[in-house]
């Protein structure tokens, strides 16, 4: 049985493309695997704090030296952490804002890298050698964009810091198993936005 942990992250409810596609997956996931399990965590309607001084003053103190004074900083992180490596299955439904991820995404990201939590330095002390921590996970990042061209080699690939980011923020934490779905052409609307849908809404279903 899988564990599946849903992330949206659009600041839109009803009108959200990408909460949309988290639905259809949801939707065809349980069609085919009936007996996995969800969860459900909400970083754009609801608050998710940004880190702060009292977070990293609790987050970098050595696993052997915690105690539940200085690690009061890291309270709410600690359920996010815990909630996450419960999950073996991520998926997260974002659109992009600027050409990045909302801020909700973004402080729920900092509240999940947490070092010796989520990764740690090969030696112990800062190498530069990132080691992540979890293992036989898998991503589904599944993104709504207004324009198009986005991809490996495409004409916006250098504009790309929502998709990219993701990927490799995970990869970090140990999540090097990632899949991509992006529906794009939004701002475009009429035809072009309508065969987008069915193309990416089609993919969604193809999931297994």
């Amino acid at each position: 049985m899988n564990k599946v942990l849903i992330i949206n992250a659009s600041v839109r409810n009803e009108k959200s493309h990408s909460r949309k596609l988290t639905q259809l997956f949801v939707e065809n996931w349980k069609k085919n695997k009936p007996q996995d399990k969800f969860t459900y965590r909400e970083v754009g309607l609801e608050h998710i704090p940004p880190i702060d001084e009292k977070w990293i003053a609790s987050a970098f103190i050595k696993p052997q030296d915690r105690t539940e004074e200085n690690q009061s900083g890291v309270k709410f992180s600690d359920q996010l952490v815990k909630e996450f490596k419960e999950h073996n299955i991520y998926v997260i439904g974002t659109p992009m804002y600027n050409w990045s991820i909302p801020s909700g995404l973004k402080s729920y990201i900092d509240q999940l890298m947490r070092i010796n939590e989520t990764w740690k330095f090969r030696s112990g002390e800062p190498d530069g050698d990132y080691v992540g921590l979890l293992k036989n996970k898998k991503l589904f990042i599944l993104s709504s964009r207004g324009d198009t061209g986005y991809g490996a080699n495409e004409k916006n690939e250098h504009m790309n810091f929502q998709t990219k980011y993701l990927k490799f923020v995970f990869g970090i934490m140990g999540v090097k198993d990632s899949s991509i779905i992006s529906l794009d052409n939004e701002e475009f609307g009429g035809e072009i936005f309508e065969n987008s849908k069915k193309e990416i809404y089609r993919k969604i279903e193809q999931i297994q």
